[in-house]
């Protein structure tokens, strides 16, 4: 009886399964990213999760531990000298698995699984997306009607006010043209209401 075993085992033997792991977790490490079935990335974060929080401290230990895994000197100075200063302020949650389609022949579970902190698009829609967010908790004071707008909001504000104000005085310049492209020729009768006014 195998109760409780959750052990995926790739059907494979372990000598190859290892290897095989280790093969994908070096290539992940080198391209930041790579296509593969679902169950073998799913194996993956196992393997490599903890490999990575070992490379966070650049010591000869740890080198040679994360040696022993990858049997790879390119991945291993890949992961000490570039993977490792982006994932220094990461608790965790290295990799992300994207769900990518069935395969064609066998209809296998693909997907492409990535390092989070390479994907450029991925970072900048995220970081968009924190600058206009605001939490709030719930069931404390409510605001009262007189409290202060918050810096961010009366900072937008004066912008808003103050690109209105540029519109305007662009607008008032371009009629102020206009006016006096098309002023009437000075004619007998203008020039005495025009002394009549002084």
């Amino acid at each position: 009886m195998r109760h409780g075993k959750k052990f995926n085992h790739l059907g494979r033997k372990t000598a190859h399964r290892s290897a095989m792991l280790s093969n994908m977790a070096s290539s992940l490490i080198i391209n930041k990213r790579i296509n593969t079935t679902v169950a073998k990335a799913k194996a993956l974060r196992k393997y490599i999760e903890p490999i990575l929080t070992k490379s966070k401290t650049d010591d000869t230990n740890s080198r040679r531990v994360v040696f022993s895994y990858l049997q790879d000197k390119e991945s291993v100075s890949e992961l000490f000298n570039n993977v490792a200063g982006k994932i220094a302020n990461r608790p965790g949650g290295y990799t992300r698995i994207i769900k990518t389609g069935a395969r064609l022949g066998d209809n296998a579970e693909m997907c492409m699984m990535e390092l989070v902190d390479f994907n450029e698009l991925l970072l900048s829609e995220t970081d968009a997306g924190k600058s206009k967010t605001r939490r709030s908790r719930r069931g404390g004071k409510g605001k009262s009607k007189n409290e202060e707008m918050p810096k961010a909001e009366a900072a937008d504000v004066k912008e808003e006010v103050a690109v209105e104000e540029v519109k305007d005085e662009a607008k008032t310049e371009e009629v102020e043209a206009k006016a006096e492209e098309q002023e009437v020729p000075e004619t007998e009768e203008n020039k005495e209401d025009k002394k009549k006014e002084d």
